[in-house]
């Protein structure tokens, strides 16, 4: 398989540390989808990462979707998600609420590096969705005593949350403060001191 996007990317980071953590053996090509874009389109023409090539050529271009896909190929014991319900379908809550939140930055980013007039509008908006998706992390996690958020062991949800957090806070300085959101910042910080996410990790490169 080849992974395509750079790590700087919570959404390109998180496929990278589930495909690490499953042992599943995959290629990295950090291209950007700024200076990278025409080789990226002829696998993605939405020219958007992650992009996943499969060993068959399909190509994958979803986060979800190639998490999805990633789940299928190990022993259902070893999936990243719960594999019964409830803690499925709040597991996997958790994990869109923090990929949403890193969405809505980029968007913020955009919005607010990218343009020459920026609208208030937007940033505020982008701002609230950003903040509003990390104060029901904060609650949630603060409510749970396990080590990961679903148990004893790590999961797509940990991953997402941590991966977010960098993101955002990386891309967008100052605009989270950790007093706030103890529980989450915590958390994170756990998971980033760990083999896995110090290996599979890039410093923020603003688009040029």
């Amino acid at each position: 398989m080849i992974l395509i996007g750079q790590y700087d990317s919570s959404f390109v980071r998180r496929v990278g540390i589930a495909l690490t953590l499953y042992g599943l053996p995959f290629e990295h090509r950090p291209w950007s989808t700024f200076g990278d874009a025409e080789r990226l389109r002829e696998f993605n023409p939405l020219v958007k990462v992650p992009t996943l090539v499969l060993d068959d050529g399909e190509v994958l271009i979803d986060s979800h979707m190639i998490i999805d896909h990633l789940d299928s190929l190990v022993e259902p014991e070893r999936r990243m998600f719960p594999a019964s319900e409830p803690e499925r379908r709040r597991a996997m809550k958790i994990a869109a609420l923090a990929t949403g939140m890193a969405d809505n930055g980029v968007s913020l980013f955009y919005e607010t590096y990218l343009h020459q007039s920026p609208s208030a509008m937007l940033v505020e908006r982008r701002r609230g969705q950003v903040l509003g998706a990390l104060r029901t992390l904060e609650e949630d996690r603060a409510a749970r005593s396990t080590p990961y958020w679903f148990g004893e062991t790590i999961g797509h949800a940990d991953v997402a949350v941590a991966c977010a957090l960098r993101h955002v806070g990386d891309s967008l300085p100052g605009l989270i403060d950790p007093a706030r959101y103890p529980q989450v910042h915590a958390h994170a910080a756990r998971l980033e001191s760990l083999e896995v996410f110090q290996a599979v990790s890039q410093p923020f490169v603003p688009p040029s």
